[in-house]
């Protein structure tokens, strides 16, 4: 059985686990070491059971608690090579764990195959994942600020993703934040705001995706009711129906199994 827990998503900290078997792939460490290990427990696991730490990028909110996990796990850290040497100059000492993965080309983790893919965001080197297992398909897209190319040619067809919808435009503009810092959440290398998550997820879902998550809401900026109420009218009005929920901002998520499933229509 293939499972995803998040560990944490949101603008104060990543975290997502998937698990297969003996293999358990970490998928950033945007939080304490403190917080991931308390998650593994809850689990029955411990950092010494990751299989490897896989790196979106190097915001802190994806890599803060990385250092000091890392002193607890003996696994290979995995990203693309920019994000790789990216964090060999952050930090000291790892690069003999470090893992350079080639964009869009599948490469074996125990008894999952990953595949990074290029996203667009101001870190160098970011990427998404696909994940396979035996059990079925899972995708990874957040930190973006529109769905690249390589996106669009990979996550069709996975059975559960992990779907960013950071924000509301109209909450975003109207809100708080300063200039710049609106631009750059609304520009190319920004996040994906609640209608174009709606978007792709109804090109998830018409390729099979029989579950989804919404990922990474900003905390100012959206509300689970306005980034789930986009994307099920989006879906609504295709005709998809599959199972649609919001990761958790600072706790543990529920399991979400990954399998073969057909999608839900009416």
């Amino acid at each position: 059985m293939t499972t995803v827990h998040t560990l944490a998503s949101g603008s104060s900290g990543n975290a997502l686990l998937l698990s297969r078997g003996d293999t358990h792939l970490l998928v950033d460490a945007g939080i304490s070491c403190r917080r991931v290990t308390a998650s593994l427990r809850a689990l029955g696991l411990t950092p010494m059971d990751l299989s490897a730490i896989l790196v979106t990028h190097t915001h802190g909110d994806h890599i803060s608690g990385l250092p000091v996990l890392l002193k607890h796990t003996a696994c290979p850290i995995c990203a693309l090579d920019r994000t790789c040497r990216e964090l060999e100059y952050r930090l000291a000492g790892i690069g003999d764990r470090l893992l350079p993965l080639v964009p869009c080309v599948s490469e074996q983790i125990g008894d999952c195959a990953v595949t990074a893919f290029p996203t667009s965001h101001d870190a160098p080197g970011s990427c998404g994942y696909r994940f396979d297992t035996e059990d079925g398909s899972m995708g990874l897209l957040t930190d973006t600020g529109f769905v690249t190319c390589e996106a669009a040619d990979i996550l069709p067809g996975v059975d559960l993703a992990v779907l960013e919808a950071n924000h509301d435009v109209e909450c975003l503009r109207s809100g708080p934040y300063p200039y710049y810092l609106k631009q750059r959440i609304l520009g190319t290398e920004g996040h994906l705001c609640n209608e174009d998550a709606a978007r792709f997820a109804v090109t998830l879902a018409q390729a099979g995706a029989s579950e989804l998550i919404l990922a990474h809401l900003s905390k100012e900026n959206n509300t689970p009711a306005m980034a789930r109420n986009a994307v099920e009218t989006a879906l609504s009005a295709a005709g998809l129906f599959p199972v649609l929920s919001v990761a958790p901002r600072d706790s543990l998520g529920q399991a979400h199994i990954v399998s073969r499933r057909a999608v839900c229509k009416k």
